[in-house]
């Protein structure tokens, strides 16, 4: 499509249609894993190459499938991927994948996967249903990170622990202790109800963030309608 805009595309991923914080789609493994930034980070990036790789194979295969298969050829597609993932994981991050457990199959039922191969996928070509759905994934994975960040300095006190699970043995100096060692640890935050507080904090911050710009749009354009210059035109016209 000639007429395909990018950055709206770039925009809606990350932030107006963000699927954590304005669609609330995949919340279940959002709220239940992201006690920790390494958690977040491999349910966030499993889910971002899903994305990616369903709606790329959706839109190239669009063609060909009538609308009575449609739902269920996607979601053999999905399927599909999340094993290729699950695999994957097994693989190079067996632990982290022991740790998330599920939740990784389950990326098959994220009804942000499904919604993203037939709203959009299904009706565009590869490249900006492979955009899109990376950004959609990128966008998930940000508000992942941002939940388990929150959950796991106020559960434990500190930053970034076990990244060895992901970056090798390397990275297993990357802990920061930010409120030292007697701190008191806790796991309210840690727990559900700690994610749900945590998530509802950044949709309200969100929707404060959105109010501001339109506030600051309409004031921007209510000066621009001021100092426009009105021409009076006097007289007859032959």
């Amino acid at each position: 499509m000639s007429d395909v805009n990018y950055k709206e595309i770039v925009e809606k991923g990350l932030w107006s249609n963000n699927p954590a914080l304005v669609q609330l789609l995949g919340l279940c493994p959002l709220l239940a894993v992201s006690s920790s930034v390494v958690n977040a980070l491999g349910l966030g990036f499993a889910t971002l190459l899903v994305l990616t790789t369903t709606n790329s194979v959706v839109s190239l295969i669009r063609s060909y499938v009538s609308d009575a298969v449609r739902l269920p050829a996607f979601v053999m597609i999905i399927a599909s991927a999340v094993t290729c993932i699950e695999l994957l994981m097994k693989a190079f991050t067996f632990e982290l994948y022991q740790i998330l457990g599920l939740f990784i199959p389950l990326i098959v039922t994220n009804c942000a996967v499904l919604g993203r191969a037939d709203a959009f996928a299904s009706k565009n070509k590869v490249l900006p249903a492979a955009i899109d759905g990376f950004m959609m994934g990128l966008g998930f994975l940000l508000v992942l990170i941002c939940v388990g960040a929150v959950r796991e300095l106020l559960g434990t006190g500190h930053l970034f622990a076990d990244m060895q699970l992901i970056f090798g043995e390397s990275a297993r100096s990357w802990q920061l202790n930010i409120f030292g060692a007697n701190y008191p640890n806790m796991i309210f935050a840690l727990l559900p109800p700690g994610a749900f507080i945590v998530a509802g904090f950044l949709i309200a911050i969100k929707n404060v963030v959105d109010e501001k710009r339109k506030q600051r749009a309409a004031a921007q354009k209510t000066e621009a309608t001021k100092g426009s210059k009105r021409v009076r035109t006097t007289g007859t016209v032959a």
